[in-house]
């Protein structure tokens, strides 16, 4: 009789495995017509023993902890804590499925007799069948794959055994219960999945309960199901071994100038993320109040890395997301926070798979022909051990994070670009990026790109995808950020006082990048001078930094390098349209400012991201694009840089008339003076304060700090506009000039970006 008709007699019988072993039958039951019936041998049942005064003979006892019921087992247990057990018991390598040999089948036992056992005795079957032993090799425990732990044992075979119809599962039992009546000796149809399972590791170390398991299946003709536990066992592995390649990437950060790692959740501080794109700039302003730009409208909803292509998001929306961000506003930072949270088992655990792609990485390949597949090997070799189909089936979701599409140099033809399907195939670069784009690559994948707003208008409109967006830092997370930057509480303390006590300082720092920037000067000041040190009071530096680090830095990645005099032709062109702009009073860029000005918007957006691109709606059914700079503060020091460029490399004052300027320039040569003079006077006239942070920003400029950075563009070796010596005395002699208050306060804080403080002689400016 075969284990499967032994299974469907058990369940259509009377009588169970159970209860004839435990004796809780009556006298009376009849017979079965089976070849097991000895092997449930019922002695006769008699009073229980009388020990009297005599202890009991307790020395062939075995003390045996009581085990936890599933749940408590496996939630408890450790990977750690499941080798120490399987150190412990390895005796269990060396089991002997032999049924007529073993200690159960070679006694009944009574349950109201403890100390005497009635020997069966065997019979022409019994020894017949224990000749037909079932040993396991006792090599099976060597060399473990770490991956290997009891959770994942107890639910890859859980996940197999679920399979099973409900007689092939009685089958599966009665050969455990038939071979291993040692470990199984309860009634089976009282054990469940969860309960076989749990006592199967109970009993066994991992690898032997999977090598049972397999054998079993195996001997059952269910070899699909062998096969699927034998890919579970592989992901898992290859799973492990990609997640520890990624751990050593991104499991540290480099956060300070001085090039010291730590751990990224040290370090990391929460994202502003919006369900929302096209939000514009930050326009918060310390003196202006600008109106809100005719943006999204949208009440935005907030969230974090973890809620990124969720099972429930792309059953209702797409499997593909555009995540879009300023320069500098921590796109790079929320990758590597979702792909950490991927490896620690924080998030996304429905993903078997996570690939970060950064573009800067995929740039190898341009030229070669190879599949996505290929690409994802050299990338990362502990996934050598994927095959081609478990790229293509269902059960194994993969997700790809592409970094940084603005870092891309190739045209993105989305209307002459071949179509792309199978992620084995070989093809160009070129063509696995657009259909990446189009979401064809790999139909059950999950995708996400991050990416400068300029560069998600090459994205075709028939492509399904969501957009959403990072903003940086709100206020709490700023200080978030400098806590966690520094280690010395007080130097956290001390920079978080110092940044609130500059406002434009502080709402600059919604950028992380800025961030940075200013705790690198900080951590140096405290290097140098001690925790004590005064830290400086000129904004003017900080954005100098900014400046080169967008220009050069950044713009590295992204772009060919250019000359010196490419650089500084770019910077005056968009200082001009920065000054003419704040002339105006208006601070969104059209199309015709690029033109007229001969202004590579390439440069500018994507490139230096000095600039940033977002959707009105100024009308139901009509969009536009319009382009701004990344802050109105960044407008304003282009425009300060601008107008001292102008009179150091050209001689030339941009506050005076053309004509006045070219008949003046017959008699007399500028003077330094006469920049500082009127821009300090155009200033006092504007009410709204229209360019106050424009002439802290000028003044700041004659520190000898910032004039060392800017060295690079000068060309002339014309003296600077004014000394700081002079520039101070022409701000005092304003300040008892102005009855104005407000703009009184900003000629402080243009004295506070020449490093001076509000009082002090007066030096001699005689044309003032």
């Amino acid at each position: 009789m075969t284990d499967i008709d032994e299974a469907m007699a058990t369940l259509s019988g009377s009588s169970s495995i159970g209860d004839a072993a435990s004796g809780r039958q009556g006298s009376g039951l009849e017979e079965e017509e089976d070849e097991d019936e000895d092997l449930y041998y019922i002695p006769e049942r008699r009073p229980s023993l009388d020990l009297g005064p005599t202890p009991m003979d307790t020395t062939h006892w075995h003390y045996v902890d009581q085990a936890l019921s599933p749940a408590e087992s496996y939630n408890t247990m450790t990977s750690e804590d499941s080798d120490k057990m399987e150190e412990e018991d390895n005796f269990f390598t060396s089991v002997r499925r032999d049924r007529a040999d073993s200690y159960s089948s070679c006694y009944s036992i009574d349950s109201d007799d403890c100390e005497k056992k009635t020997r069966k005795v065997k019979t022409k079957e019994d020894v017949s069948e224990s000749s037909d032993t079932h040993t396991i090799n006792e090599n099976i425990n060597q060399n473990r794959h770490p991956s290997l732990t009891v959770a994942f044992t107890f639910k890859a075979i859980s996940k197999t055994l679920g399979q099973l119809s409900e007689f092939e599962l009685m089958a599966f039992k009665r050969m455990l219960w038939k071979y291993y009546p040692q470990s199984f000796s309860t009634p089976p149809q009282g054990m469940d999945i969860v309960d076989l399972v749990d006592r199967l590791l109970e009993c066994y170390t991992l690898e032997v309960s999977l090598h049972i398991t397999k054998t079993h299946l195996a001997e059952m003709g269910k070899n699909k199901l062998v096969d699927r536990l034998d890919t579970l066992c592989l992901r898992n592995e290859v799973r492990y071994d990609l997640a520890e390649s990624l751990r050593k990437i991104y499991g540290e950060v480099c956060e300070d100038s001085g090039g010291e790692k730590r751990p990224f959740d040290d370090v990391y501080t929460t994202l502003n993320i919006t369900s929302t794109c096209d939000n514009g700039p930050n326009i918060e302003h310390e003196v202006l109040k600008i109106e809100k730009l005719n943006s999204n409208q949208d009440h935005p909803k907030q969230l974090s890395t973890s809620d990124f292509l969720t099972p429930s998001s792309v059953e209702s929306s797409s499997r593909f997301i555009l995540l879009t961000g300023l320069a500098g506003s921590g796109k790079s930072m929320a990758v590597r926070k979702l792909v950490l949270d991927w490896i620690e088992e924080r998030a996304h655990q429905h993903v078997n798979f996570m690939f970060p792609l950064p573009f800067r990485e995929l740039k190898q390949f341009e030229g070669s022909r190879l599949s996505l597949a290929d690409i994802i090997k050299k990338l990362y070799p502990a996934t050598e051990k994927l095959r081609h189909e478990d790229y293509k089936c269902d059960e194994c979701q993969m997700m790809f994070v592409f970094d940084g599409l603005d870092e891309y140099n190739w045209k993105i033809d989305f209307e002459n670009t071949e179509l792309l399907s199978d992620p084995t195939d070989p093809s160009t670069l070129k063509v696995i990026v657009v259909n990446v784009m189009r979401a064809r690559l790999l139909y059950r994948g999950l995708f996400l790109v991050t990416t400068r707003p300029y560069v998600r208008a090459c994205v075709p409109w028939d492509a399904r995808y969501d957009e959403i967006e990072v903003l940086g830092f709100c206020d709490p997370q700023r200080e978030e950020y400098f806590k966690k930057r520094f280690k010395d509480p007080n130097q956290a303390s001390r920079v978080v006082e110092y940044v609130n006590s500059l406002k434009t300082l502080r709402i600059m720092c919604h950028l992380p990048l800025f961030c940075s920037i200013v705790a690198d000067e900080c951590q140096r000041i405290f290097k140098e001078n001690g925790t004590q040190a005064e830290l400086p009071k000129s904004i003017t530096y900080m954005y100098t930094k900014l400046l080169l680090a967008l220009l050069r830095q950044h713009r590295r990645l992204r772009a060919p390098d250019i000359s010196p005099d490419k650089e500084r032709d770019f910077v005056m062109k968009l200082g001009k349209l920065a000054f003419t702009m704040l002339e105006q009073d208006r601070f969104q860029i059209s199309q015709m400012d690029w033109k007229e000005n001969d202004i590579s918007d390439q440069e500018a957006v994507p490139y230096t991201g000095l600039c940033t691109q977002y959707v009105i709606k100024p009308y139901v059914l009509f969009h536009e694009n319009v382009l701004s700079f990344i802050h109105p503060t960044m407008q304003e020091y282009l425009a300060a840089l601008y107008a001292v460029l102008t009179f150091t490399n050209h001689g030339k004052n941009v506050f005076e008339e053309k004509l006045k300027n070219k008949v003046k320039g017959i008699f007399k040569g500028h003077t330094g003076s006469e920049l500082y003079k009127e821009a300090v006077d155009r200033s006092l006239q504007c009410e709204n304060g229209r360019l106050d942070i424009f002439l802290r920003f000028l003044f700041g400029m004659a520190h000898k700090t910032n004039q060392e950075l800017l060295q690079p563009f000068f060309t002339s070796s014309l003296k600077w506009p004014a000394s700081t010596e002079d520039a101070a005395a022409l701000i005092r002699k304003r300040m008892r000039d102005s009855q104005n208050p407000d703009r009184n306060i900003n000629l402080q804080r243009c004295l506070a970006e020449l490093g001076l403080r509000s009082s002090g002689s007066l030096s001699s400016l005689s044309d003032c």
